[in-house]
């Protein structure tokens, strides 16, 4: 019996079969290869798309927070010389720091509440 593979090449089917099922597997495994390869380019261009796009919005994140802490200082500044008139500088000072530190220490013990390792149930 002959056939015609598509490769357009003649078999007479006697004994060839094996080589070329070894060689259709083994371009399986060639394909399969470059497959993986393609889909491990194409996430790692992914994920850099994304760092990037991190990048850029970190910036904006720092430079929201600068511009934000810049305004609590000026709002800090702007109470003590609210306050200088009532009390003086010194009195006026002491009173804006102290009202700050016991706000930051509030916020401090609630993030180490948050902190605390969760109690499981028994």
């Amino acid at each position: 019996m002959t056939t015609m593979p598509s490769d357009g090449t003649l078999s007479t089917g006697h004994g060839t079969g094996e080589r070329g099922l070894a060689a259709l597997v083994g371009r399986l495994i060639d394909d399969s290869r470059s497959v993986v390869s393609a889909e491990v380019t194409l996430y790692k261009a992914k994920a850099s798309e994304r760092v990037a796009a991190y990048k850029s919005a970190i910036v904006f994140f720092v430079a929201a927070g600068v511009l934000a802490l810049a305004a609590l200082i000026a709002l800090l500044v702007g109470l003590i010389g609210a306050l200088a008139t009532l009390v003086g500088p010194l009195g006026a000072t002491g009173i804006v720091v102290a009202v700050v530190l016991v706000i930051a220490g509030i916020l401090a013990a609630i993030g180490r509440s948050k902190l605390a390792a969760p109690e499981l149930p028994r």
